[in-house]
Formats: C-alpha cells, structure tokens, sequence
C-alpha cells in the first residue's frame, strides 16, 4: 500500500519494519534515496539493502510516531520519534531515535523517501546514578 500523503509512509515503514517486510521497506525509497547509516550516507536502495536487513534481523518491535509534517509543493520534511523494544525471539535491548526525513510526491500521486536520517544527535543526561537520553 503506498503513501498517499507524507505522514502514512510513517505507518507504512512501521508496518514493513514489524512484518519483517524488508522488500516492503525498500519499495518506501526513491530509487536513488539517501539513508544515514552510522554517520555515513548510503545511496540507493540496494545499497541499502544490508543496513535495513539488519535491523530487522534483531526482529524488535517498532513504536513510530509523526512528530512533524512540513510541505512545500512536491516535498516534504517529517520529524519522528521512535521506539524499537524487545521481543522474546528478538531484540535484546530497547534502542530509540528520533529522526528527520525527506519524501517526494511522486508522477502518480504518492510519497517516497528521498532521505533518511533515523538518529538525530541525541544527548545523554547524567541523573544522579542512571543516564537518560533526551529525546526519547
């Protein structure tokens, strides 16, 4: 199911992501899209194939929610907060994000990712004997 407006290809990478859907998930992606992996930018979706393989491998379940919309004709920038905990076959630790994306309305109507960037710089804050990241 495609993105018919910005905010759905939250639901639908979401969805993909706890499906265990990795060609779901690539098919969310311009040809030629961008995503931030560990600082670095992978370009095109099979390149980023392997990244995406990965995190669903730890098979966590995600929590995403839409944060922020903003649109300007043919584009648009999404902020996000997300959540990927554990589950008994799968992830164990809980890991969070908040993240800051770019779609683009396509010919037919529909959205895709032209950039992803799921880590924003996130900062640690030291309470008395735990630390907490702020942001998530």
């Amino acid at each position: 199911m495609p993105a018919h407006n910005p905010a759905a290809i939250h639901a639908l990478f979401r969805d993909a992501f706890n499906l265990g859907d990795l060609e779901g998930l690539i098919g969310l992606y311009e040809p030629d899209a961008v995503l931030v992996v560990d600082g670095k930018s992978v370009i095109g979706r099979e390149a980023m194939r392997k990244s995406l393989e990965r995190s669903l491998a730890r098979q966590g379940r995600m929590m995403l929610e839409t944060r922020a919309v903003i649109e300007s004709q043919d584009l648009a920038v999404l902020h996000g907060s997300w959540v990927v905990e554990p589950t008994e076959t799968g992830a164990e630790i809980t890991t969070c994000g908040l993240s800051t994306e770019v779609v683009r309305k396509q010919p037919d109507g529909t959205w895709l990712y032209v950039i992803d960037s799921p880590f924003l710089p996130l900062q640690a804050v030291r309470t008395n004997d735990s630390v907490r990241i702020e942001g998530c």
